[in-house]
């Protein structure tokens, strides 16, 4: 491991180089356990768009509009866009800065915070994500199911298995490249979807007038959800502003963290990360907002299939709004869009999940044999590990064992709250630790005008989010267990986590690490020689000013 570019070492900081590769974050790689960088910005764009934009946006995006009604949900839609412009600007100055290989959101925690809340958040973060494996497969089985094919949902199960899978062991950028299809596909839907709400707020569909605001005044922009008066609109709010972030609702914001994990798989990552954040945030503000917009103005907020749990596209707005414009045909192409959305959302989460299993293997926090690597430089063994979690889309094939898949789902709603709040504090302390540090500010390869006061604002932000998670079970006549296991049980999951740690391997080790002894660079002029050179741009036609001096005879 590389010397540490710091002042003279104090007793403390004696104690944290004891456990170096913690202090660090710095995850060494044996013969055979590295990883490739294969992706470029245009993949790590896309793979995190694609990721993001899944079943939640085409399908969950109903049962929100069924709960607040075209007006409250595209404002809980704008406020949530406003907590995660802010947190992306948190994760960003921290992943740009030294995106090693192996790089996760967890190791950042380690490295700037403890090992008890890295070694925490990885294993939650596997979790996590490994659930949603299955439950994209499972969502496009049953989108499959839109068409009635008289095959058993269990064979379409077993082939999407078979294709993930196999994407998620080929070389990083076959699957990169083969992501970026798939994402462009959905964001072709999405831009065509959106230009055919102009054409029905305009014109209006075969035969029928124009639909302007008209589902805003029948039924209505705001609706009541389970109390009646000012109490049911009030309730009505909250609750679909939480829905507006819920992994497992429209908007599965915890693929944000997938620019930060692709950092060490992307070529000149100090460069390309903030690019790759920058535009990931215009895109998601454009299609998501955009896509709202056009939902609350297709389909009325009363629609019965939004809340039916028709299987497939049955209960998505777009699909629900185009069959009542009497447009033929067009649902069943909507519906193959949707497919390979959820297609693509489960080959974001193998992904994730895999690297994220990879790292702790590195990092000791799991068994060593987990970072094998084949000689593409695919973790294979964690990437088979992660498959396993995919076997329980087999619950779905009957409904009792779906509605016991639905509850474990439901049990990582509180991963996306709690993840944020710690990748918040790792940002506030590496921000704290570069100032006591005096570190060169050329270094920084993306600031933001926000921090550190926007990482403070998650922390609280999203610390009320996750303590109202599960608030409806409180209301008269909806106490249920179950739903107040799924809405909560995540927190102890977390902290069994972090304290089992802390009082085991982690119990010689501090608190949280001074600020002074943070390891800001290590393997930082590595990442920096191994930039890659950026060509000047040279214009195609010469400005004006160049112009004027080359006839002047200037430089």
């Amino acid at each position: 491991m590389a010397v540490r570019d710091i002042h003279d070492k104090t007793a403390e900081q004696s104690q944290v180089d004891s456990h170096s590769d913690y202090a660090s974050g710095e995850l060494t790689t044996p013969p055979g356990s590295s990883t490739k960088r294969g992706l470029k910005s245009r993949h790590a764009q896309l793979i995190a768009l694609g990721g993001t934009v899944g079943t939640g946006l085409f399908v969950g995006s109903g049962r929100t509009l069924a709960k607040g009604g075209p007006g409250f949900t595209l404002i809980a839609y704008i406020i949530m866009s406003a907590f995660i412009f802010l947190m992306v600007t948190s994760i960003t100055t921290t992943a740009a800065y030294l995106p090693v290989k192996g790089a996760t959101p967890a190791s950042a925690m380690r490295r700037y915070v403890s090992p008890s809340l890295g070694f925490a958040m990885a294993w939650f973060y596997w979790y996590a994500f490994g659930i949603f494996v299955a439950y994209d497969i499972t969502a496009a089985s049953l989108i499959i199911e839109f068409w009635n094919p008289p095959i058993s949902p269990a064979v379409w199960i077993t082939v999407m298995i078979v294709v993930v899978v196999g994407l998620n062991l080929l070389p990083v950028s076959v699957y990169g490249e083969s992501e970026f299809y798939f994402a462009s596909i959905k964001v072709i839907t999405i831009v065509g979807l959106l230009i055919l709400s102009i054409v029905l707020f305009f014109w209006g569909g075969p035969g029928n007038p124009l639909l302007g605001f008209y589902y805003w005044k029948d039924p209505g922009a705001f609706n009541t959800y389970i109390l009646e008066g000012t109490s049911g609109y009030v309730v009505s709010f909250w609750s679909t502003l939480i829905s507006a972030l819920l992994p497992v609702s429209t908007w599965p914001f915890n693929l944000l963290q997938c620019v930060r994990m692709l950092s060490g798989e992307m070529k000149s990552p100090r460069r390309n990360i903030p690019r790759a954040a920058k535009s990931f945030i215009v895109r998601i503000l454009v299609l998501y907002l955009g896509s709202i917009i056009a939902i609350g103005i297709i389909c009325p907020s009363n629609e019965p299939g939004l809340v039916s749990g028709e299987s497939g596209a049955g209960s998505s707005p777009f699909v629900l709004g185009i069959r009542k414009a009497g447009i033929k045909a067009l649902d069943s192409v909507i519906n193959a869009a949707i497919l390979t959305s959820a297609w693509s959302a489960s080959n974001a989460y193998v992904f994730q999940s895999s690297r994220s299993l990879y790292s702790m293997s590195l990092s000791g926090d799991a068994p060593k044999f987990l970072s094998k690597c084949n000689k593409h430089g695919v973790p294979w063994v964690a990437v088979l590990c992660t498959s396993l979690f995919s076997l329980l889309a087999y619950l779905n094939v009957n409904t009792t064992s779906g509605q016991v898949f639905n509850w474990l789902v439901n049990l990582v709603n509180t991963a996306a709250f709690i993840s944020w709040i710690g990748c918040a504090i790792a940002s506030i302390r590496f921000q704290q630790a570069f100032k006591l540090q005096n570190r060169n500010p050329k270094d920084l390869t993306y600031t933001s005008k926000f921090q550190p006061w926007a990482s403070y604002f998650c922390i609280v932000v999203f610390t009320l989010l996750c303590l109202i998670n599960g608030f409806e079970v409180f209301l008269p006549n909806t106490w249920s267990v179950s739903s107040f296991l799924s809405g909560y049980i995540g927190i102890p999951i977390f902290f069994v986590l972090y304290f089992g740690h802390r009082l085991t391997a982690g119990r010689s080790d501090p608190w949280a690490m001074p600020l002074e002894t943070l390891d800001l660079q290590t393997g930082l002029e590595e990442l920096k020689a191994d930039e890659e050179e950026v060509a000047p741009k040279v214009p195609l036609i010469p400005t004006a000013r160049a112009a004027i001096m080359k006839v002047v005879g200037r430089k």
